[in-house]
C-alpha cells in the first residue's frame, strides 16, 4: 500500500534553510508527478513545486529561486530544499502523489509536516 509521511518541519529563523523528506512505503512508479503543497492558517492549500518523473519541476512564482524539488525513486524519496525562508513560508506542508498525464490512478496524501518561520 502506497503511503507518503513527511518529515523535516521545524521552527527557523527568517533567512535560514530546511529540507523536508517524503518517503513512501510503496513504489514510486515514473508515472507518478510528486508535489509539494502547503496550507497556512486561514489560507488555501496552494501547489508549491512538483517534479515528474522524468525531473520536470514547476514552482509557484513565490519559491523560485529558493526552493529546490528532487526525488530519489531508488530510495523512494521526494525532497524539498528549502533556502532563505520568509515568514510567509509559514504552513504545514502536505506531500502528494498523483498520476502524470495521461495515466490515471489513486492520489496519494501525507498528513503534514509543519514548517515555522519565525525570529
Amino acid at each position: 500500500q502506497e503511503q507518503l509521511v513527511e518529515s523535516g518541519g521545524d521552527l527557523v529563523q527568517p533567512g535560514g534553510s530546511l529540507r523536508l523528506s517524503c518517503a513512501a512505503s510503496g513504489i514510486i512508479d515514473r508515472i507518478y508527478t510528486m508535489a509539494w503543497y502547503r496550507e497556512a492558517p486561514g489560507d488555501q492549500r496552494e501547489l508549491v513545486a512538483s517534479v515528474t518523473g522524468d525531473n520536470t519541476t514547476q514552482y509557484t512564482d513565490s519559491v523560485k529561486g529558493r526552493f529546490t524539488i528532487s526525488r530519489d525513486n531508488p530510495k523512494r524519496t521526494v525532497y524539498l530544499q528549502m533556502d532563505n525562508l520568509k515568514p510567509e513560508d509559514t504552513a504545514v506542508y502536505y506531500c502528494n502523489a498523483a498520476p502524470t498525464f495521461p495515466y490515471s490512478g489513486v492520489i496519494y496524501w501525507g498528513k503534514g509536516t509543519l514548517v515555522t518561520v519565525s525570529s
